[in-house]
């Protein structure tokens, strides 16, 4: 079995202020399971797929592969594969003499070796290519062959850290459709790295968000964009972002510019003495409206184009707040007019503690 689990594990680098760059990550991945690690730059992703690898050290804490405990093991001995986001393949070498490299190393016999490049290639689509040297291929090309050298080792584990950021952007899309489409083929445990969260939305069964160096929220990518754990997942999944604004709390509700949203008893006991609230609305939960008295009035600052969509930015009249959103592209309005806007639904609307940012219930009165 090739479960992978982290138990409390931590990377701390020292100095003067030491950087706990993962820290007590506990986390398992299930066999056979497709993970995706995303964060900002500096969250611990990397870091934490390093430490998978051998490549890191594990300060505090485990990693497990199956029942085995690999913290102290050397990279060659934890039946893992790597693909990096630089390719790292020898020039001099043909696409198959790279993709067997690995085996030839471990004194594989040749009609073995031969045999796996090939069954790699044809999966890769990269049969026609098995004699070329890397500088005659494209930057897909040698992905795949990265991909390749990955396969014909058969490990327990894929770790991919950031393979894409090298491809434009048509080619990024189709090559992470084959990725995830190979991996429910092979059915290979793996964790990759992002930090495009629509690349993670996209590809992985669950999706880790990192921050800090500590996991926010684990789930499935439903339900990371349908109930964010706290206001740093809710802004960080989706695209555009979530729009998040502290307002003030009352006895009527949580008061957004001169709308008030409804708040159950439950979720004001639950902020304690707290005046603010912080409201989380997604651009595509909000609609434009002519004239509805529970709506908001919008100044139009920047209209984004995007065919099909577009995406209003906008303040509201009365607090300045800055909202987005998105709307029937064939009909944009104008730059300083200004439009109204209501919420669709009520259960579309997401609370946060305004102080520790944690997710209080959705406010249905």
């Amino acid at each position: 079995m090739s479960r992978v689990t982290y138990h409390d594990a931590a990377r701390v680098f020292s100095g003067s202020s030491p950087v706990r760059a993962v820290d007590g990550l506990r986390l398992t991945v299930d066999d056979g399971e497709f993970l995706v690690l995303v964060g900002p730059s500096g969250s611990g992703k990397s870091t934490a797929l390093r430490m998978l690898a051998g490549l890191e050290e594990i300060d505090e804490g485990s990693v497990h592969i199956g029942e085995t405990d690999v913290t102290s093991m050397p990279p060659k001995a934890r039946d893992i594969a790597m693909v990096f986001q630089s390719y790292a393949l020898y020039p001099h070498m043909t696409v198959a003499e790279n993709m067997g490299f690995a085996l030839k190393l471990r004194r594989v016999p040749k009609k073995e070796v031969r045999e796996r490049v090939v069954e790699a290639a044809e999966l890769l689509d990269l049969t026609d290519y098995l004699d070329r040297k890397p500088r005659a291929l494209s930057g897909g090309q040698r992905q795949r062959v990265a991909m390749g050298r990955a396969i014909v080792r058969e490990p327990s584990v894929f770790l991919m850290d950031e393979p894409l950021s090298n491809l434009d952007a048509k080619l990024r899309v189709e090559t992470r459709a084959n990725i995830a489409a190979l991996q429910r083929r092979l059915g290979t445990t793996t964790i990759y790295v992002t930090h495009d969260q629509t690349e993670a939305m996209t590809m992985g069964h669950r999706v880790a968000v990192l921050a800090g160096g500590v996991l926010q929220q684990c789930d499935t990518p439903r339900e990371l964009y349908e109930h964010p754990a706290n206001a740093f997942v809710a802004g960080f999944i989706g695209s555009p972002a979530m729009n998040l604004e502290t307002v003030p709390l009352t006895s009527e509700g949580a008061r957004l510019d001169d709308l008030t949203l409804p708040v159950s008893r439950e979720v004001t006991a639950s902020l304690g003495e707290s005046s603010e609230v912080t409201v989380g609305i997604r651009p595509e939960s909000l609609r434009l409206v002519s004239d509805e008295p529970e709506s908001l009035a919008l100044r139009v600052e920047l209209v984004e184009e995007l065919g099909a969509d577009c995406l209003i930015h906008g303040r509201t009249a009365v607090d300045g707040k800055r909202l987005i959103v998105r709307a029937d592209g064939r009909r944009p309005p104008s730059l300083g007019e200004t439009v109204r806007v209501v919420i669709r639904d009520p259960g579309e609307i997401h609370l946060f503690d305004a102080a520790s940012g944690a997710r209080v219930e959705r406010p249905h009165p």
